[in-house]
């Protein structure tokens, strides 16, 4: 089966401030990439549907959702900006988008688990690995793979959910969503001390961290995601694995100091899909999180689909 590549142009519509690093050019510049490299033609082109209010509850807070809601409608229809806080904007389009782009996840759940493929990269914004229960923040408005991760356990065959994360930031909404939930494993591997600087230190079975100094090279980065991840995933044998797949610990992005580059995202990628063939018949779903620097982000990008579609 072809690889599903799901996205939607309105996905480009959010903005937050002039020069924010989380931008449409991001989507814009890997699907340019896709296209000229011809790996766009290998893959299924979805378009996504959006995830409903109702789904969204399942997680987050009400008034956090009533929050967004209400700054969507006193945006709409003009061009203004509303920050969530210093990082995080909102526009009129905004919340469509994160709906949207969770939306693109559960579909991805919901199209491999129900054997119409075996994998499902979602290319959306905005980014969610950062929103908590209660807040968004860090360019997050609503979590796009934690949203997905609960979809799944609705499904009889799914039992454990494994969400591996490589974003050079802490995935602090996915871990304060789960803490508490057994069922369901996050792997994290982060640049630390660093943004967001909170839940990092959580002591839990099912939450797995593997922070990194600043400066740590793709070897280093290796060493620790097999010390870490492998054991882990060994013992939780999960029946899906979803992916946080943020691209900003690229050695060229400039929001933070990991040093890898698109082979890194290469081996990361092999080893994610060796662990799913061996423990989830091969089911996977990835999802876009960092990546600021568009050239190295639509390389790393392309180099994490061309595994996930061979593999």
């Amino acid at each position: 089966m072809p690889l599903d590549y799901i996205s939607h142009p309105q996905c480009l519509l959010h903005l937050n401030h002039s020069r924010h690093p989380e931008r449409p050019e991001r989507i814009t510049a890997i699907t340019e990439y896709l296209a000229a490299s011809g790996l766009q033609q290998e893959f299924r082109q979805i378009l996504a549907t959006p995830i409903s209010i109702e789904r969204v509850k399942k997680l987050h807070q009400p008034a956090l959702i009533t929050q967004l809601q209400d700054e969507s409608e006193k945006l709409s229809g003009t061009d203004k900006r509303y920050m969530l806080d210093p990082d995080t904007g909102m526009c009129a389009h905004s919340l469509n988008a994160a709906l949207l782009a969770a939306g693109a996840v559960q579909q991805g759940v919901e199209r491999v688990l129900n054997g119409q493929s075996i994998r499902a990269f979602c290319a959306v914004r905005p980014p969610g690995h950062h929103a908590e229960e209660a807040t968004s923040m860090g360019f997050c408005l609503i979590n796009n793979v934690a949203l997905g991760a609960i979809r799944a356990l609705e499904y009889a065959e799914v039992n454990r959910v494994a969400i591996l994360d490589f974003d050079v930031h802490h995935c602090n909404g996915t871990v304060d969503l789960f803490k508490n939930h057994s069922d369901i494993m996050v792997c994290s591997s982060f640049q630390h001390p660093y943004y967001p600087n909170r839940l990092f230190s959580i002591k839990k079975d099912n939450i797995v961290n593997t922070p990194l100094q600043a400066g740590t090279p793709g070897p280093q980065f290796r060493v620790a995601i097999e010390r870490d991840w492998i054991p882990a995933i060994q013992a939780f044998k999960p029946d899906l694995i979803m992916v946080s797949a943020g691209f900003d610990a690229h050695k060229d992005d400039p929001l933070a100091d990991l040093l890898l580059t698109e082979e890194d995202f290469t081996w990361v990628s092999q080893l994610i899909v060796s662990l799913a063939n061996t423990y989830c018949n091969g089911r996977i779903v990835s999802s876009l999180e960092g990546g600021y620097t568009l050239d190295a982000l639509a390389r790393s990008v392309a180099a994490h689909l061309a595994v996930l579609k061979d593999n």
